[in-house]
C-alpha cells in the first residue's frame, strides 16, 4: 500500500514547500542571498528593451528559464517617442503593484488566510521639470505614489495591509538603495 502526500495549497501557493523554504533559509541564512539581473539595450528615441533570464538564488545559479523575458520600454507620443511600451516610471508602478500583491498573497497563504481576489490601482505623481533639468527644487522621480487595494478575503483590511510590509519593491522605493553606475565607451 502506497501513501501519497498531498501538499496544502492556499491562494495557489504550495504552503508545504514554502514552509520548507523558510525552514531551509532559517537554518542556512546564506540560502536567502539572491541576485536578479536585467540587460538593457537602447533602440531609438525613448525606446529600449530589457531581457531578463538568469538569476542566482537558493545557493546556486538558476538556469531554469529556457527563454528570456523581453520587456520594451518607451515614452508616449506626447513625450516625443513612439509608445512601443510603458515608460520606465510606469514599470515601477507595475513592479510595486505586483510585488505588494505577491507579498500579500504569499504571506496570507503562510498564515492560512484564504484570498479569493486582489485588485489594485496605483497612481504616481511626477513633475517633468525635474527630469528635464528645469528646476533643482523638483525631483526627477515620483513625488508620491498611492496604492488602493480591493481584496476579497475573510481577513481584515488591517491584517492584509500588514502583509504588504514584506514587499521587496515597496522597500526599494521607500528606502534609499545604493546604486553604483559605471560607464565605458567603445
Amino acid at each position: 500500500m502506497s501513501h501519497t502526500t498531498v501538499s496544502a495549497v492556499i491562494n495557489g501557493v504550495d504552503v508545504d514547500r514554502l514552509g520548507q523554504t523558510i525552514q531551509a533559509i532559517r537554518q542556512v541564512p546564506a540560502l536567502g542571498e539572491s541576485q536578479f539581473r536585467a540587460r538593457n539595450r537602447w533602440i531609438n528615441g525613448g525606446h529600449n528593451r530589457s531581457t531578463i533570464q538568469g538569476f542566482y538564488a537558493a545557493g546556486q545559479e538558476d538556469a531554469s528559464r529556457s527563454k528570456p523575458y523581453v520587456l520594451d520600454a518607451d515614452e508616449p507620443l506626447v513625450l516625443h517617442s513612439t509608445d512601443k511600451g510603458p515608460n520606465p516610471v510606469e514599470f515601477v508602478l507595475h513592479a510595486l503593484g505586483a510585488c505588494l500583491t505577491t507579498s500579500m498573497v504569499y504571506h496570507a497563504a503562510a498564515r492560512g488566510i484564504r484570498v479569493e481576489s486582489v485588485e489594485s490601482t496605483l497612481e504616481g505623481d511626477l513633475d517633468l521639470q525635474g527630469f528635464l533639468g528645469l528646476s533643482d527644487e523638483v525631483r526627477p522621480g515620483y513625488k508620491e505614489i498611492r496604492v488602493h487595494f480591493t481584496v476579497k478575503s475573510d481577513a481584515s483590511p488591517e491584517e492584509l495591509r500588514e502583509l504588504t510590509k514584506f514587499s521587496p519593491v515597496h522597500d526599494i522605493v521607500t528606502n534609499k538603495v545604493p546604486v553604483s553606475i559605471s560607464v565605458a565607451t567603445e
